[in-house]
């Protein structure tokens, strides 16, 4: 069994920073994309940012110059630091990850999410 674990989020006044960080544990063979969406209450989630296992990296247009993905795959962990944080940005952030548990193709995997708010 898989699971991706969250932490890091919380309460941040606007203009602040936060860094979520996500942990895939359990039978890994491989961890392919990771990434990490969003959902504010009352909307649909979204994505906020992907990363490939060799680094490359697409943002939403909305977090792009303030929000920065990265990963470490000797600890098959995906990370989102935060900056410059706008009330907008609060949402409920999951991360997922397309895991190979075995010699068959990936399957997605989601967090069971962390709260962060942005409010003065």
């Amino acid at each position: 069994q898989v699971q991706l674990v969250e932490s890091g989020g919380g309460l941040v006044q606007p203009g602040g920073s936060l860094r979520l960080s996500c942990a895939a544990s359990g039978s890994i063979f491989g961890v392919n994309v990771m990434g990490w969406n969003r959902q504010a209450p009352g909307k649909q989630r979204e994505l906020v940012a992907i990363i490939t296992r060799d680094g490359n990296t697409n943002y939403a247009d909305s977090v792009k110059g303030r929000f920065t993905i990265s990963r470490d795959n000797a600890k098959n962990t995906v990370y989102l630091q935060m900056n410059n944080l706008k009330p907008e940005d609060t949402a409920v952030y999951y991360c997922n990850a397309d895991v190979r548990v075995d010699l068959g193709p990936p399957r997605p995997y989601w967090g069971q999410g962390t709260q962060v708010t942005v409010s003065s």
